[in-house]
Parts: structure tokens; C-alpha cells; sequence
């Protein structure tokens, strides 16, 4: 009576794969990343304040560092700067919402339609020729000298960008996506949600961003004209006596602004169009 050999030698259950080991290089890369990008603006403001202590930035031309820093710390201190960023930050809010109504309405109308196209492309084609701050005269004879003529130069600023941007987004939508829309039965308030706003959304957030970045030099502009408050007009009174320090604190703060609001839209766009590779 023959006994079964088995042919390969019995084994077990293969021995499951070891986890992983995280990668702990990964966070601190990117912690190298964030302070490489300091190095650059650090040995910018290093070398500044070598040469003004050795006289060759003279303190009549611009300020040290160090006294900018102690300029800004006193502005600061007696509510001069915070009292300035306020109305500052006011206006251009007030004057992007009035621009970016203006601007994604009459997108969404002349792309829409070809009669919208005919009636709105035309006349925004020409104004966007036209330097806007150029037109200040005229908006202080129709608005005089007031919030109005300043608001009204930001939302001029800022509606041309965002106008031109949403309007190209709309038109690059594919044709395909429409007309599948159309055979799914969706009405047009439903196309409008679901096919023409995601498709034009990446287009209009970097119309976004642009308009934002019109409307800090828009506001720079407005409050040098005619203004009593705000960082423009605090920075024109200091030209007035040569206080250079006083100067690019009030650029500086512009530049911080800028640089904040920048940031914000770059954050809505992540998060918007976290659907994109």
C-alpha cells in the first residue's frame, strides 16, 4: 500500500507584508521648503541695513530697517496705522464688491448669449482700453471729492479683469458637456449650476486674483488724490517732510494686504478645485 508524498514541501500562510514606515524625511522637507523661501527677503533686509549703518544708503533717501521698524512700532502704538489700514481696507472692500457684481453679471450675460455678447463685449472692450486712472479728473467733477470717485476708480479696476476671465471660462466650456446636459433633461438654472459654473470657476478664481491685485494699485491711487485718511494719504504727508520711514511702513502695509488677500483666494481655489489633479 503506497503512502501520498506531496511533490513541494508543505508551508504556511504567507507572512503578511510589514507596514510602511512613514516617511519622516517628508514634513521636513517641507519645513525646509517655508524657510528656504525666507532666505532671499532675509539677506535682502541684512545687506539694506549694512548699508545704510555704513552710510552708503543715506537715511534722507530712505530709512534703515531697523528704523522702519521702530517707525512702524510707534505708528502702531498710538493707533495712527491701525486707524489708516481700516479705512484703507474699507474702501477696497467696497469698491471689489461693486466691481466683481459688475464684472461676473455682464460675463455671464454676453457669454451666454450671442445678443448679450453683441450688446456688452463691444462697449467693455472699449473702457478697457481706457487708463482708468486717467479718468479721476472726471470722476471727481461727476462724484467730487468724497468715498465715491475712490470706490468708483477700485470697481473700475477690478470688474475688467474678472469680466474677461469668467467670459473666457464660460466660452471654453466644451460643447460636448452642454449638449449632454441638454439630453439629461436639466433645465437652465440647473446647467447653469452644475455645467457652466464648474467649468468656468478655475478661469473666474484667477480673474480673482488679478482683480484683487488691481484693486491695491487702484487704492494706492485713489487715496493719494483728494483723501484725508488712509495709508495713501498718510503716505503722502510723509513725502510732504521727508519721512521716508513713514513711506515704506505704508508700502509696506500695502504689500502685507496684497500679499493676505492673494493668499485667501489661493486657499478658495484649493479647496473649490480640489476635483483637479
Amino acid at each position: 500500500m503506497s503512502s501520498f508524498v506531496p511533490t513541494q514541501p508543505l508551508t504556511g500562510p504567507a507572512p503578511a507584508p510589514a507596514p510602511a514606515e512613514p516617511d519622516v524625511r517628508r514634513p521636513r522637507r517641507l519645513r525646509l521648503s517655508w524657510l528656504r523661501r525666507w532666505v532671499s527677503p532675509v539677506v535682502i533686509v541684512a545687506v539694506w541695513q549694512l548699508l545704510s549703518s555704513t552710510g552708503v544708503l543715506p537715511e534722507q533717501k530712505i530709512a534703515s530697517p531697523a528704523q522702519i521698524a521702530t517707525r512702524a512700532a510707534q505708528l502702531t502704538a498710538d493707533g495712527t496705522l491701525g486707524a489708516a489700514t481700516v479705512i484703507s481696507v474699507q474702501r477696497v472692500f467696497l469698491g471689489f464688491v461693486v466691481g466683481a457684481v459688475l464684472g461676473l453679471v455682464l460675463a455671464v450675460a454676453a457669454a451666454l448669449s450671442r445678443i448679450g455678447e453683441d450688446a456688452v463685449d463691444p462697449p467693455m472692450q472699449m473702457l478697457r482700453t481706457l487708463p482708468h486712472f486717467g479718468l479721476i479728473p472726471l470722476f471727481i467733477v461727476w462724484m467730487g471729492i468724497g468715498e465715491s470717485p475712490k470706490i468708483a476708480l477700485i470697481a473700475m479696476g477690478v470688474a475688467f479683469p474678472l469680466y474677461l476671465n469668467t467670459f473666457a471660462g464660460i466660452r471654453s466650456i466644451d460643447r460636448k458637456v452642454t449638449e449632454a446636459a441638454v439630453t439629461m433633461g436639466l433645465t437652465r438654472r440647473q446647467r447653469l449650476r452644475h455645467v457652466v459654473v464648474p467649468g468656468a470657476l478655475p478661469q473666474s478664481l484667477v480673474g480673482l486674483r488679478q482683480s484683487l491685485g488691481v484693486a491695491w494699485l487702484s487704492l494706492i491711487v485713489a487715496e493719494t488724490v483728494s483723501a484725508d485718511s488712509g495709508l495713501g494719504y498718510m503716505i503722502n504727508h510723509a513725502r510732504e517732510f521727508l519721512q521716508t520711514d513713514v513711506i515704506v511702513v505704508g508700502l509696506a502695509v500695502y504689500s502685507i494686504l496684497g500679499l493676505a488677500t492673494d493668499s485667501l483666494v489661493r486657499l478658495i481655489e484649493r479647496k473649490a478645485l480640489a476635483w483637479r489633479s
